[in-house]
C-alpha cells in the first residue's frame, strides 16, 4: 500500500470517531425508548422482529425494534423471550408480558449480559405471557427466510448433527448446538470464525459470481450489478448483520468507485463503511464483532498488498503463500483482541488455518450446491463429496485441537501493551516499504517507550477489586508484581478470569476469612491457599511477598452505622473468622474485613456495591 493511503481525510475522521466515541460516548436509552415503560411491569408492546432468533431451552429470543407500547408511540429495541412460539424475521408481533431489565452482573473479567445487549441498543427485556403476528413481513422477506429454513431443513434432515451445524455454520453462520467438545475443538485450533457468517462470505460469493458471469461471457458492467445482487440476497439469508452488511457496503464501494471511474480501493471502501456505521450506531465500535472485522480486513489488505508473492512462483505454490501471508496477517492483528475476549491462544491456528481455511471456501460452495440440488431433486450427485469434505473438516478440526499446546492461557492485555503492539505490528506490515518504514521507525520507539512506561508505572500501583455478585464477595489485591485473592466466595472460574483480567495466570496466594469450608475447591487459583487456624493464628502469623507483607488479624466486622469490631478468640464453631492486614514498602496501609465484607483504609472503609466490581488505588 502506498503511503499516501494513510494521508487521506476520510482515515483522520474515522481516528477522529474512534477516539471521541473511546472518551465521551455511552449508549443510553432515548426519551421514547421502551425503557422508558420499565415502571409498569406488565404491558402490550408491538415490535417488529429484526432478526432470527436464537432457540434456547425454555424459549426462542429475538431482539425486536419496537412500535408501540400499551397503545402508545414507542421506540427503541427489546430482547423478547417467547416460550412456546418461533419468531419469524420481518414479521410485526404483538407481545403481553412482563418488562425488565437485562440480567447484568459486572465483576472484572467476566461476561456481562446487560452490558453486552447495551451495546446492540437494547435496554429492556420482556417475557411473553401471549404472543400473536398482528402484520406478516413483506414476501420478499418471506422468500428470504424460506430459503434459509429450507437450507437448514435439508442439512439436518441429511446429515449427521455434527456436520449438519458446520455446514449451516460455515455456509449461513448458524452453527446450531455443537457438541461443548466439537466447540472447544473449534476455539483450541483457532477455527471458531470459520462459522460465522462473516465478511469473509460476501467476498468469496462475490469472487465466484463475478468469476461464473466471466464464464458465460457476460459484460463487465453488467456482472457487476449481477454480482451486486446475488451479493446483497446472500448478505439478507445470511442474517445481514454487522459484519456481513460491512463487507456488501464495502463491495458496493467499489462498484461504485468503478462506474465513476475512480480506484477508490478496497482500504477506502473499508474505511467508509466504518464511518458510516460508526455515525450511525457509535455504540458500534464496543462490539468485538465489530472491532475482529474491521482489524481482519485491515490486516489483510495491508499483508496482501505489502508482501506480494512472486509472480513467477507456480500457481500452486503462490495459492499456499497468499494463504499464509493472510492467514498469518488475520492472526496478528486479531491477537489482543482473541486473548482478551477467552484469555487463551491457539498455537496451531496458523496451520490450521492455512489448511481450513481454503477447504472452507470448498465447503461453502459445496454445501450451497448440494441444497441446489436438493431442491432440483438430484441431491444425490453431491451427497457423498459433501459428506467426505465435512467429515474431513471436522476430522482435521479435532486433529488441530488435539495437541497439548493447542490452546494456551494467557491474561488480558493491558491497553498500553496494546498500543505498543499495534504501533510494533504495523511497522512491521510496512518493512517492504524500506523509505516508509525509516519514516515510522523513531515514531514507533517513541510509542513503544512511552507504552512501556505507562504500563510499568500502571504496575507498581497497588490496586484493590473488591468483587461482589448477590452478597457473596472477593477482593483481589494488587501491588507491586503481586496479586492475592481474600475472602474468596465466588466461583473459582469467575474469579480465574478476573485474574486473568487484570494480568495474571495464578495468583501468589488465596486467603480464606472463615473456618466453615466452602463448597468451592480455590487450590487451582495458587500455590498457596492459607485456611484460618490451621497452623495459621491470629496475631501471630504474617508473610512476606517481595515488597508486600501480610499479616493475619482477628476478624474485622462493621455494623450498620459504621462501627468497627473485631469478633476476637477461637471458639471452633462456624462463626469464626479473620482479616488480613496488608503493608506495601513497609506501610501499613488497609485490612480487608471478614468474608471480604469492606476493605479498611485509615480511617474511612470501602464496601462492595451488589453486582459490580469496585476498584481502588492506593
Amino acid at each position: 500500500m502506498h503511503p499516501d493511503t494513510y494521508k487521506r481525510p476520510l482515515l483522520f475522521l474515522l481516528i477522529s470517531l474512534i477516539i471521541g466515541i473511546s472518551f465521551f460516548y455511552k449508549p443510553k436509552p432515548g426519551p421514547r425508548d421502551v425503557y422508558t415503560f420499565l415502571p409498569q411491569k406488565t404491558v402490550t408492546l408491538t415490535g417488529r422482529v429484526e432478526g432470527f432468533y436464537t432457540a434456547k431451552p425454555k424459549s426462542n429470543n429475538v431482539i425486536l425494534k419496537v412500535l408501540s407500547v400499551d397503545g402508545k408511540p414507542a421506540g427503541g429495541k427489546v430482547y423478547a423471550r417467547l416460550p412456546d412460539f418461533e419468531p419469524q424475521w420481518k414479521d410485526t408481533l404483538r407481545i403481553t408480558g412482563r418488562l425488565q431489565e437485562p440480567y447484568g452482573i459486572d465483576l472484572i473479567g467476566n461476561f456481562n449480559w446487560r452490558k453486552y445487549l447495551a451495546h446492540k441498543y437494547v435496554f429492556t427485556e420482556i417475557k411473553s405471557e401471549s404472543v400473536s403476528i398482528i402484520k406478516p413481513a413483506a414476501w420478499p422477506w418471506r422468500v428470504l427466510r424460506s430459503v434459509r429454513e429450507d437450507i437448514l431443513r435439508v442439512f439436518n434432515e441429511n446429515f449427521e448433527p455434527s456436520l449438519a451445524h458446520i455446514a449451516g455454520g460455515v455456509l449461513l453462520g448458524e452453527r446450531g448446538d455443537l457438541t461443548p467438545e466439537l466447540f472447544t475443538a473449534f476455539q483450541d485450533s483457532g477455527a471458531i470464525h470459520l462459522l460465522v457468517a462473516s465478511g469473509g462470505n460476501v467476498g468469496f460469493v462475490t469472487l465466484m459470481t463475478l468469476a461464473f458471469c466471466g464464464l458465460l461471457g457476460i459484460g463487465r458492467k453488467k456482472a457487476l450489478r449481477v454480482t451486486l445482487l446475488i451479493a446483497g440476497v446472500y448478505t439478507l439469508i445470511a442474517g445481514a448483520d454487522a459484519p456481513l452488511m460491512r463487507a456488501y457496503f464495502m463491495t458496493i464501494c467499489a462498484v461504485v468507485g468503478y462506474y465513476l471511474g475512480r480506484n477508490s480501493g478496497v482500504w477506502q471502501g473499508l474505511i467508509l463503511s466504518c464511518v458510516v456505521i460508526l455515525i450511525w450506531q457509535p455504540a458500534s465500535l464496543f462490539e468485538t464483532g465489530f472491532e475482529m472485522s474491521f482489524l481482519a480486513t485491515a490486516g489483510l489488505i495491508m499483508g496482501l498488498a505489502n508482501y506480494p508473492v512472486p509472480a513467477k512462483w507456480p500457481k500452486i505454490a503462490r495459492f499456499f503463500a497468499q494463504i499464509f501471508v493472510a492467514t498469518l496477517s488475520v492472526q496478528l492483528v486479531l491477537l489482543p483482541i482473541f486473548t482478551n475476549v477467552f484469555y487463551k491462544v491457539s498455537l496451531t491456528g496458523l496451520a490450521a488455518n492455512m489448511v481450513l481455511v481454503p477447504l472452507a471456501s470448498v465447503l461453502l460452495a459445496l454445501s450451497f450446491a448440494y441444497y441446489v440440488l436438493s431442491v432440483l431433486h438430484v441431491k444425490i450427485l453431491l451427497y457423498y463429496p459433501t459428506v467426505f469434505f465435512l467429515e474431513i473438516f471436522q476430522k482435521l478440526v479435532e486433529f488441530f485441537a488435539g495437541f497439548s499446546f493447542s490452546s494456551v492461557p494467557v491474561t488480558a492485555w493491558g491497553v498500553a501493551a496494546i498500543v505498543a503492539y499495534y504501533a510494533v505490528l504495523f511497522w512491521v506490515f510496512h518493512i517492504p516499504q524500506k523509505a516508509f518504514a525509516k519514516k515510522l521507525l523513531i515514531p514507533t520507539v517513541v510509542i513503544i517507550l512511552g507504552a512501556l512506561s505507562l504500563q510499568i508505572y500502571n504496575n507498581s500501583q497497588t490496586k484493590v477489586y473488591i468483587l461482589d455478585e448477590w452478597y457473596k464477595n472477593t477482593v483481589l489485591v494488587k501491588t507491586d508484581g503481586n496479586l492475592f485473592v481474600v475472602g474468596p466466595q465466588l466461583n473459582p472460574e469467575k474469579i480465574q478470569n478476573a485474574l486473568r483480567k487484570v494480568g495474571y495466570l495464578k495468583a501468589q496466594a488465596v486467603f480464606i476469612t472463615e473456618i466453615k469450608p466452602s463448597k468451592f475447591n480455590y487450590t487451582g487459583l495458587a500455590s498457596l491457599v492459607v485456611y484460618p487456624f490451621e497452623n495459621n493464628w491470629p496475631e501471630e502469623t504474617d508473610w512476606t511477598f517481595g515488597k508486600t507483607s501480610v499479616k493475619l488479624i482477628w476478624g474485622l466486622h462493621e455494623t450498620q452505622t459504621g462501627r468497627l469490631w473485631q469478633n476476637v478468640g477461637y471458639s471452633g464453631s462456624e462463626k469464626d473468622d479473620v482479616s488480613y492486614c496488608f503493608a506495601v514498602k513497609k506501610q501499613t496501609e488497609f485490612c480487608v474485613g471478614a468474608a471480604a465484607e469492606f476493605v479498611r483504609l485509615q480511617n474511612r472503609s470501602i464496601e462492595p456495591v451488589l453486582n459490580h466490581t469496585v476498584e481502588v488505588r492506593l
